[in-house]
């Protein structure tokens, strides 16, 4: 029985220092990711600034700063991979359905449609979502350092308030902008007959992909909401089951 025993206090011994290993590893790597962001973004408000500074005008400023956009905003797909392998703990749809639809506005409606990109919608969700990521992944960081400044903690769960709105006005109205062109080019639409007989308009899903903010708008932010009443005012939120 002793011989068991001490098999089995060290078999839990090495599970408990695999398990450490693979949370340290775990901790560093999202240190890594979330600077990395922090950086990325940041790099994107200076040149956001500068161009403005220098040129007076918003306009031409999303083409001077779309590869970086692009390459940032396409890499949060690692932030799915996250949740899904569990180093996150957060709902892979949520973080899917928000990372997946800045990618489509960025690749299949600002980037496709150069006839909008100076739309002052363009530059609004553009400002907005610099403020939003440069105060998300700070805080992220800062928080797995353990040394979170309040000023960063107070932003990242009242700006949100202000941001949110005005974010998703933005990809609204640039959606909404786009409609005119969509429709007069038929631009990634599919009409019948082709030899795949399938038929798609891109026109008319814009059309469903603005409504489906309808649903989903308030859903996350009144989960942000409740986000900031634990966190800023110690309240104990119970969720339903579903």
């Amino acid at each position: 029985m002793a011989s068991t025993e001490e098999d089995g206090s060290v078999e839990e011994k090495e599970n408990n220092n695999k398990k450490r290993t693979k949370s340290a590893i775990a901790v560093a790597w999202l240190t890594f990711y979330n600077i990395a962001m922090t950086a990325g973004w940041l790099v994107l408000a200076i040149a956001m600034m500068r161009f403005y500074i220098q040129k007076g005008t918003h306009k031409g400023l999303y083409k001077s700063i779309a590869r970086t956009l692009k390459f940032f905003q396409t890499i949060a797909l690692v932030e799915v991979v996250h949740c899904a392998i569990g180093i996150v703990r957060t709902s892979v749809i949520v973080t899917g359905v928000q990372v997946c639809s800045r990618i489509f506005m960025v690749w299949f409606i600002t980037n496709s449609i150069k006839q909008i990109q100076n739309e002052e919608s363009v530059i609004l969700f553009l400002a907005v979502w610099t403020f939003t990521e440069i105060t998300r992944y700070s805080f992220y960081t800062f928080n797995l350092l353990n040394h979170l400044p309040y000023f960063i903690k107070w932003a990242r769960y009242n700006m949100f308030i202000i941001m949110y709105p005005l974010g998703v006005a933005g990809e609204l109205l640039t959606i909404y902008t786009a409609l005119p062109y969509v429709r007069k080019t038929g631009m990634l639409s599919m009409r019948l007959p082709n030899k795949y007989n399938v038929s798609f308009d891109y026109y008319y899903f814009l059309i469903i992909v603005m409504l489906s903010y309808i649903p989903l708008f308030p859903q996350l932010y009144f989960h942000m909401l409740r986000q900031r009443r634990k966190v800023l005012l110690g309240e104990i939120i119970v969720e339903k089951d579903e």
